[in-house]
């Protein structure tokens, strides 16, 4: 192995080693395999371009090229280019997990869950400090400066991890350094033969301190080390989230000086949807006599930013006993209250606590916080639901379409503070609500309105394969697209709902589960789900149900009456029963558990046919276009590349001796290079005369080529020494007849290769790092230069 190999490999192991450190800070730790696989692959298209050779700035932006490629090609194969070559929708992806890394790296406490975002903000900070650390060790063969960046992520990771393993990392990631400063000097020393002798000494003089060197080195390396021991402790410890403040929920103070951890409830809810086995998270004993409308909320999201909603942060207390009363509950609603057992399986681990809303009351043992206004109860210090066994009391809050209707206006402060949309919202979402809202009367008749336009007649499919989407036009990407599951359908009513200035929030927990022989109601993971929760006074925070095929439209969305402009009670998008009906009823709309028994029937087939007109946009095409052209052609260019300059080289030139000249000496160029191409490398220590003799005796030419050859070295010759060069005629088909006889001695393959990946082609590398080389020159050489105004001696 060469010692620029050998630098590659330490460079790569270091930055391993070093990356160890971040290990703690996030579960699963699968991301160090593919972390390992794209730095081997960085430090590989390092060692390619250092071959060909190119300059050092080429060598790293090669490196930085495929680097994005592959990152493209993990995280963002569906918006790139043929899958690989990232384009603006692709970049933009990037944008948004990084968006959702830093909001993910701010909510969770360590060690955090492997999402998207954050597994993409780990991968990019490795391959950063593995390419400067390649830069610095084996473009610069100098690894002493290496250690800075490994210092800075051991550093980042230190300070970050809580635990009391740091001085394992520390051992770990100081090893990888000093076998890199050992690999660069015996690379050095290798360099420069045996260690020089000392100088002859007298008898009796001391032996000289050979070994001071060393000392003086090792006391180098040990400050180093304990420098980067001590840095961490100089960091300020980060409480709760991984680099945000842990005092309010999704965070909070709970008023004592404690801090609670909170979670993403987004992170998993598509993997449970999508799970392949439907494990059971939750077992149900209640005293509601209809299950249809048991809905365990976890959490509600109330926080719009334009990207996505999250929990607001807010202040937190001690679990009350009973809670308050529901916010803008009037004594004039109708309500029944229900008592519900629920017992967490023990690998259901949740800091968020399902329970039926509102709820009065929770008896339940561990370290838990209220938070008010959500009504929701989270844990503390690690505290979550494994295994948990507790008792909730609730309300079955069951309000007439008439109440609903005849809502008075909220308080201008709730008002303001959940009809909040950014400014970056696409103009397309207040749009769309006001189109499917017109001739409404009511808040109450604008959500039934959009609820219906989502569930029954608006075209929408349901879809857990769709990718949740980010950025502020993820919206209108479903809007157009009408594919999505339940994230996208509450989501966007509520966005849309807040554009009309009714106050909205999403709620995260479990549709109804499903009723067992016992007694018991079993809740699995594909019962995760998401809904929004629009607020009317008198009434408080109301679920509505957009999703198609999924949960329980609830009955105060369904009324009867003549002219209105609210949807029949006969959901067609909620399936039929399987056994025909003589006549169609309120009661043959599909409830969530008849959907359990699987009674009901698909989506509607006028629903299905709805979706047309969301077709692909008129660019589409033309993008998978020139990504097929892309893909043929590319690898076609090096063959046309070297077709074309063989034209120009043996074509027409000038009628001048100056045009003589050059085309003697392109056509000796041609002569070489399709040697090369066929396995002869170029050597331009010899004459023309011994390259020709070169080329007859290694390509094995006939007598005919080879006296073609030696015709061409003698004119090229005459170009290089004589002092009047003559013009030859007929080199062109002298050259033919030369590159004739190279190709038909060789075997097929090699011809192929030589057709299609000409090993010619990298003088077009050349080319570039030679003008950069010369732009870099031509720069260096403008800039002023500073003279000593008081003479040129010192």
């Amino acid at each position: 192995m060469s010692g620029r190999a050998r630098l590659a490999v330490c460079a790569v192991a270091a930055t391993m080693m070093a990356a160890c450190a971040l290990l703690p800070l996030v579960s699963p730790a699968t991301w160090i395999i593919q972390a390992a696989f794209l730095l081997s692959v960085q430090a590989g298209v390092g060692a390619a371009a250092r071959r060909v050779p190119l300059a050092r700035t080429l060598t790293a932006a090669a490196q930085v090229l495929v680097t994005l490629m592959l990152l493209t090609l993990f995280f963002a194969r569906g918006h790139a280019i043929v899958g690989v070559i990232p384009g603006p929708e692709a970049l933009g992806h990037f944008g948004s997990l990084f968006v959702q890394g830093a909001d993910d790296v701010g909510r969770y406490a360590t060690p955090a869950p492997l999402s998207d975002g954050i597994r993409l903000m780990l991968l990019c900070g490795v391959l950063v400090i593995g390419l400067l650390v390649d830069t610095l060790t084996v473009s610069f063969r100098s690894a002493a400066p290496a250690g800075l960046p490994l210092l800075a992520l051991y550093s980042v990771a230190a300070g970050l991890n809580g635990s009391g393993a740091d001085w394992l990392w520390f051992l770990v990631a100081a090893g990888g350094y000093l076998m890199l400063l050992l690999a660069e000097g015996r690379d050095r020393l290798a360099q420069w033969g045996r260690v020089f002798g000392t100088a002859p000494r007298a008898p009796g003089d001391p032996a000289p301190d050979v070994a001071a060197p060393a000392r003086t080195g090792r006391r180098i390396g040990a400050a180093a080390l304990g420098l980067a021991l001590f840095v961490p402790f100089l960091l300020p410890a980060m409480q709760g989230g991984l680099l945000g403040d842990a005092g309010t929920a999704g965070g909070a103070d709970n008023g004592s000086g404690d801090t609670i951890s909170a979670v993403n409830p987004l992170v998993s809810l598509r993997d449970s949807l999508n799970a392949d086995e439907d494990r059971q998270v939750l077992s149900l004993r209640t005293t509601s006599t209809d299950i249809s409308h048991l809905y365990l909320r976890i959490v509600s999201l109330d926080d719009f930013d334009g990207t996505t909603w999250k929990p607001s942060r807010r202040r937190i207390t001690g679990v009350p006993h009973p809670f308050p009363a529901p916010a803008g509950l009037s004594p004039a609603v109708k309500r029944t209250p229900v008592r519900t057992s629920i017992e967490a399986a023990d690998w259901y681990a949740q800091d968020w606590l399902p329970m039926p809303y509102p709820p009065s009351e929770v008896r339940i043992g561990g370290r838990w916080r209220y938070e008010p206004e959500g009504m929701t109860l989270v844990g503390d210090h690690g505290q979550t639901t494994r295994g948990a066994t507790y008792d909730v009391s609730s309300l079955t809050v069951e309000p007439t379409a008439e109440q609903l209707a005849d809502a008075p206006n909220p308080s201008a402060e709730l008002v303001d503070a959940y009809t909040r949309v950014p400014p970056s919202l696409p103009p397309v979402v207040a749009r769309t609500a006001r189109q499917v809202t017109e001739g409404t009367r009511s808040h109450y008749d604008q959500a039934v309105a959009l609820q219906d336009y989502f569930a029954v007649n608006g075209g929408f499919q349901y879809d857990t394969e769709v990718a949740v989407g980010r950025g502020p036009g993820a919206i209108a990407t479903f809007l157009r697209k009408k594919q999505g599951f339940c994230i996208h359908y509450s989501f966007t009513m509520a966005a849309m709902a807040r554009t009309l200035g009714i106050p909205a929030r999403v709620a995260i927990g479990f549709a109804p589960g499903s009723p067992q022989p016992d007694g018991t109601v079993s809740v699995g993971l594909k019962d995760a789900h998401a809904w929004p929760e629009l607020y009317f006074e008198g009434i408080g925070w109301t679920r509505f149900e957009p999703t198609p095929t999924r949960g329980d439209a609830p009955a105060y969305t369904q009324r009867e009456a003549p002219g209105s402009s609210v949807p029949d009670p006969a959901r067609p998008s909620r399936g039929a029963s399987v056994e025909p009906s003589v006549s169609a009823s309120a009661s043959e709309s599909c409830t969530a558990m008849r959907r359990k028994l699987e009674e009901c029937g698909g989506p509607s087939a006028q629903v299905g046919a709805g979706s047309g007109g969301s077709g692909p946009r008129w660019w589409e095409p033309v993008l998978w276009t020139l990504g097929a052209l892309a893909v043929v052609v590319v690898p076609l260019l090096p063959m046309l590349w070297r077709r074309r300059l063989r034209a120009v080289r043996l074509g027409a030139h000038a009628r001048t001796d100056e045009g003589a000249a050059a085309h003697t000496l392109a056509v000796w160029q041609e002569v070489t290079d399709t040697a090369w191409d066929v396995g002869i490398p170029p050597d331009d220590s010899r004459t023309p005369r011994k390259a020709a003799d070169r080329i007859v005796r290694l390509g094995q030419l006939d007598p005919a080529a080879a006296s073609a050859a030696h015709r061409l070295a003698d004119a090229v010759e005459q170009v290089l020494y004589a002092p009047r060069p003559r013009p030859v005629a007929g080199l062109a088909e002298d050259a033919r007849q030369v590159i004739g006889g190279l190709t038909g001695a060789v075997g097929e393959r090699t011809r192929l290769r030589a057709r299609l990946a000409p090993r010619s082609c990298v003088r077009v590398l050349w080319a570039v790092s030679a003008r950069w080389a010369s732009l870099m020159e031509r720069a260096a050489a403008a800039r002023p230069v500073l003279r000593n105004p008081f003479g040129q001696r010192g």
